[in-house]
């Protein structure tokens, strides 16, 4: 077993290269990792650009034709890139790859009516294991095409990373963004039990992104990755930093 971790980049600090060049150097010292970007800020500027709508619910992207299109343009190309280079430059040996690359993720489409947006269904970890295995960081972009083949579904980068994962037995999944981790009542949370998790949701505790993000932590847990936390940077130098999800044990009678 790999003693891998999956760190999912996103949130607006990605697109500030500052950050993602702090980012870049932390993350020399905890390899073998792999990394999973978002990048919705590039994507809504682009379809704003295009006349496209921007529009979101319960923290996913609705997704026409036309967007999916955007959305593969943008995160396949100069996202990825622009991580990818940042990684390099960092003297990380980083190789870029879309979720199409190498049958690298399949999805099929997510019900809900958000269109041309996918639900994980199988990851190729070998591709990745191989990759790690040969010293170097795979980058990957979240767009998955469905069984069938065909235009590739945007797969949310937490959802993603989740799969990724579990599929890995991943030692830890690091969600990391512009949020320093999950705040209940203004006050933040060390850590969280995944059946915590819908009572949160329900009394509107956490909304949108933060919802995908503590959903996808509890899948991956669930998938078999060994560990999950959700929070900023610091993560990558301090393992308490963040929010840590857990599974609860269950209670003795």
């Amino acid at each position: 077993m790999l003693n891998v971790r999956v760190v999912k980049l996103g949130g607006s600090e990605l697109d500030r290269p500052g950050w993602l060049a702090e980012c870049a150097q932390a993350l020399q010292d905890v390899q073998p990792v792999v990394v999973v970007h978002g990048g919705g800020q590039a994507v809504n500027a682009l379809s704003r650009r295009l006349g496209l709508p921007v529009e979101k619910r319960d923290g996913r992207r609705v997704t026409t034709k036309d967007v999916a299109e955007v959305v593969e343009m943008v995160l396949a190309g100069p996202v990825n890139r622009q991580v990818v280079a940042a990684l390099r430059a960092a003297g990380v040996d980083a190789v870029g790859l879309s979720g199409v690359d190498g049958g690298l993720l399949t999805a099929e489409p997510l019900p809900g009516g958000l269109g041309h947006v996918g639900k994980m269904t199988a990851v190729r970890a070998s591709l990745l294991e191989s990759l790690v295995l040969a010293g170097l960081t795979p980058v990957v972009a979240p767009m998955a095409p469905p069984a069938g083949g065909g235009l590739p579904l945007n797969v949310n980068a937490d959802d993603a990373a989740a799969a990724l994962a579990g599929a890995l037995r991943a030692a830890e999944l690091l969600q990391i963004s512009d949020v320093a981790g999950v705040h209940v009542d203004g006050a933040a949370q060390p850590a969280v039990a995944t059946s915590e998790i819908d009572a949160l949701v329900e009394r509107g505790v956490v909304t949108e992104g933060m919802v995908v993000k503590l959903r996808a932590a509890a899948a991956a847990l669930k998938a078999g990755a060994r560990a999950a936390r959700i929070g900023g940077l610091a993560m990558l130098a301090d393992p308490t930093a963040g929010t840590r999800i857990f599974h609860a044990l269950p209670q003795l009678a």
